[in-house]
């Protein structure tokens, strides 16, 4: 079975309901899944959210400049994101793409949707929902999984 559908699918499901109860988003849908794959990887997930901070203040930068909303502020967040992320593992490896480094970014676009709301609903409460969501996520997929998950 497949680790990062699951994942996502479950992550999905926790991240609506952390939402809907406590009004705060954890860093888009599709993040925790992809978190708590990572979470025994501490130094990827640090670094993805270094990336994400580092978004956050050049997006932030370009508001100062121009005008940026809806859309076009989504847009460049990802974009960014990704600029971001290929730069960081480009520093890491030497390669733009390298996958076996010891650590890295996680994924492409993760980073540029967590800066999203990083910028919406703020820093302290972006990492924690996400964190803890991908910590339940994690928590979900050792209780149904179990040895997979550690294969």
């Amino acid at each position: 079975m497949e680790l990062l559908p699951v994942a996502i699918g479950i992550g999905l499901v926790l991240a609506l309901l952390f939402s809907e109860t406590f009004s705060v988003t954890p860093g888009g849908m599709v993040v925790p899944g992809y978190l708590a794959l990572f979470l025994d990887r501490p130094v990827d997930v640090a670094l993805t959210f270094g990336a994400a901070l580092v978004t956050f203040a050049i997006i932030r930068g370009f508001s100062e400049v121009m005008i940026l909303y809806g859309r076009r502020r989504t847009a460049l967040a990802i974009l960014v994101g990704y600029l971001v992320t290929m730069g960081i593992r480009f520093a890491l490896t030497g390669q733009m793409v390298a996958m076996t480094q010891a650590w890295s970014v996680i994924g492409f676009i993760i980073p540029g949707l967590i800066a999203i709301w990083l910028d919406r609903q703020g820093v302290i409460a972006t990492v924690t929902a996400s964190l803890l969501v991908a910590a339940l996520v994690r928590l979900v997929l050792i209780l149904t999984l179990g040895a997979e998950l550690l294969a």
